[in-house]
């Protein structure tokens, strides 16, 4: 098998999942297979928006971001299924469990995703097969479809793998670009955006082989440094290796929430930011992070969305003091219209034992104190739920603020992305 590995040069597979909520919940429940299925947000409140959707639901017209009642005006026999976090992170654990088998250098991106290098993987047979292994392997033993791109590179292999859905395996080469990929428009180029794709079209770039053949001058100008890497990748270039390591690399922890109705309430405001507030501190916490910048973000009735953020004097991770400075951004900068959403997100985050902080005498004593109580109410939360725990004016001036999606679905992944490890005792 060795003749079919390059001498020079590396094997990446990219393994995509199908549809994955979906496809995790019609194997947990084999009653939905063949059924339009959606995975959204609570059906009650506007935060409805379809997270991902059946192959099924897909071909009634139904996609992702698509408000549920849109979606069930197309297909009104969809069925709508809240998320289930818990068991798409055990299924997606046991999944790169899997690809573990094949190669020592695997790199998550998301829950549903992640990059092989099986350069060194010839004993097990060629670059085809053992792609058709593991598409069999995660099919027989979790039930659920995955596709996968075969190249020599990240870029190609990501882009190999969208090719064909579900169940495919693509195999991309660098003699297939000029192909395969100049002739279609720079938006279907993996990397690039529609806004990205806007302003390549403005200088009268196309098609990703008018981008491959662009002048260097012209793209800097345009789009920065990124506008050479994306000239690269354009021509199949991608040095980037498989990292798993690089599954921790974030620079910032955040979670919003979509009121139920558009207000001024500054009490259903405030106790929204503080639960926002203790999500936040909570996966600080379970990532041993600390911040240095809270930022807060305020999108109104009209949909304008602003974001203000705060430097800090020094690191925070605990609930009151990110509150503290969320409020205040808050009370600095709301302009009195109607809110509709409301994010708060810890940056320029830091591991909290490497974190420096110069604490007087007293500051460390009442740090020391409060420490006790800290953990006492976090464990109750822990066991009785977030809302177990509120200050005393929580209580009095609590509305109808509950049945938001809880998970966004980048903290998610991000959560997911740190926390994972091959063969983690937390996690079997």
């Amino acid at each position: 098998m060795k003749e079919m590995y390059p001498k020079q040069g590396r094997v990446i597979l990219h393994v995509d999942m199908n549809s994955f909520y979906a496809s995790v919940e019609m194997a947990n429940d084999p009653s939905l297979k063949g059924k339009p299925l959606a995975i959204a947000g609570n059906p009650k409140e506007r935060r409805g928006i379809i997270v991902t959707s059946s192959y099924e639901a897909r071909a009634k017209g139904v996609k992702t971001t698509m408000t549920l009642w849109q979606a069930k005006r197309l297909c009104p026999e969809l069925i709508v299924r809240r998320p289930n976090f818990p068991l798409y992170r055990q299924t997606s654990i046991a999944m790169f469990q899997i690809l573990s088998r094949y190669a020592s250098l695997v790199q998550p991106v998301s829950i549903d995703e992640g990059y092989m290098d099986i350069t060194s993987s010839s004993d097990l047979g060629s670059p085809v097969e053992i792609a058709k292994q593991i598409q069999f392997d995660i099919m027989n033993e979790l039930d659920l479809p995955c596709s996968i791109g075969v190249a020599p590179n990240k870029f190609l292999a990501k882009t190999a793998s969208d090719m064909k859905k579900p169940m495919g395996i693509t195999v991309l080469r660098k003699r297939d670009v000029q192909t395969k990929l100049w002739p279609l428009p720079v938006v279907e180029m993996h990397g690039i955006g529609e806004r990205t794709a806007e302003k390549l079209n403005s200088v009268h770039i196309q098609t990703i082989g008018e981008l491959a053949n662009a002048d260097d001058y012209t793209l800097k100008e345009l789009l920065g440094i990124n506008g050479i890497r994306l000239k690269e990748r354009a021509n199949g270039i991608d040095n980037s290796v498989v990292d798993p390591d690089a599954l921790s690399d974030f620079k910032s922890i955040g979670n919003s929430k979509t009121l139920p109705d558009d207000t001024t309430d500054e009490a259903q405001i405030r106790l929204v930011l503080q639960e926002l507030s203790s999500s936040v501190a909570k996966r600080m916490n379970r990532q041993g992070m600390v911040s240095w910048n809270i930022q807060l973000t305020m999108r109104y009735h009209d949909r304008k969305t602003i974001t203000r953020s705060r430097k800090l004097s020094q690191s925070i991770d605990k609930e009151a003091d990110i509150f503290e400075a969320a409020y205040y951004l808050f009370n600095e900068h709301w302009n009195d219209k109607p809110i509709r959403l409301l994010g708060v997100t810890a940056q320029q985050l830091e591991e909290k034992a490497e974190a420096f902080r110069q604490l007087d005498l007293f500051s460390y004593t009442e740090e020391v104190k409060k420490e006790p109580l800290y953990e006492t109410i976090q464990s109750i939360r822990d066991k009785y739920g977030e809302n177990s725990i509120k200050k005393g004016k929580d209580v009095r001036t609590k509305r109808n603020v509950e049945g938001g999606e809880k998970h966004k679905g980048t903290s998610f992944q991000k959560d997911f992305l740190r926390h994972y490890r091959f063969g983690s005792k937390e996690e079997q």
